[in-house]
């Protein structure tokens, strides 16, 4: 018998009621504590006071929201390649796949704080580092995911095929290849919510521009109200991109959603 495929988590608006509530929630009660405790905004600014300061430099974080925007979907790109690649060539070849997988999950104990001035310094400040950076923080997710669902593929399905004359490579179009599908949605899903903040810290180790320096300057000039702008654009760019990445998900594998009333 197959694994059980992952279910996706469903959506809609009514689903998102209660985190639009306690979030909303959250920022009042910190707006409150704020003002009545009477703490210095260097220590804890306001809500208010971080909206304010995101209009009064919408030009700033503009300019240098692109090139984290730019850095994220070329690193993202490239990883969601990269991945898909190597996990058909792992699937296909399950003696390379034994060999090379501990070195992958190696890669991924390696911390990013150490790595990363390491790859700005071999390839300097420019996009290169934050792409590779973006990737190496991204692909392991859905390489697994991908390897996990060409594995959850029923085996009947697989020998009927073979019965019928299927080469490896239409089983693999026919049977295989399509039970992953849902296994690779969600180590899309994982992968997107590092993306954004991989490509700020190595903007933060070593950039020219990106959410990375202003957070950086900020932080420097005692400015956390603009540290905390910066923040929430980039939390607003994964919510974005994790929202894309479900809608795709729907438009993907609409057949899992046919009749479920979502």
């Amino acid at each position: 018998m197959s694994r059980p495929l992952p279910r996706h988590t469903g959506g809609g608006i009514a689903q998102a009621v209660p985190a639009v509530l306690s979030v909303t929630c959250a920022i009042i009660a910190w707006e409150i504590l704020v003002h009545v405790s009477g703490i210095s905004p260097l220590m804890l600014p306001a809500p208010s006071r971080v909206v304010e300061q995101m209009a009064v430099n919408r030009q700033l974080l503009w300019e240098n929201t692109l090139p984290t925007i730019r850095a994220t979907l070329a690193g993202f790109s490239l990883s969601m390649t990269v991945a898909f690649v190597l996990s058909v060539a792992l699937d296909f070849m399950p003696r390379v796949r034994r060999a090379l997988f501990p070195i992958f999950v190696i890669s991924q104990t390696l911390p990013l704080v150490a790595i990363a001035p390491l790859v700005v310094f071999w390839f300097g400040f420019d996009l290169t580092p934050k792409v590779l950076l973006v990737a190496l923080v991204t692909f392991f997710p859905m390489l697994v995911a991908l390897v996990d669902g060409y594995e959850a593929t029923d085996p009947e399905i697989g020998e009927l095929l073979r019965s019928m004359g299927a080469s490896r490579r239409v089983v693999f179009l026919r049977a295989r290849l399509p039970s992953a599908m849902p296994y690779f949605f969600a180590g899309l899903r994982i992968s997107i919510t590092y993306a954004v903040v991989a490509a700020i810290f190595s903007e933060y180790v070593g950039a020219r521009a990106g959410l990375g320096i202003v957070i950086l300057n900020a932080k420097n000039s005692f400015r956390p109200d603009l540290v905390l702008a910066a923040v929430v654009i980039s939390s607003g760019l994964t919510l974005v991109l994790f929202a894309i990445t479900a809608l795709l998900q729907r438009a993907v594998l609409r057949w899992r959603y046919v009749g479920d009333g979502k």
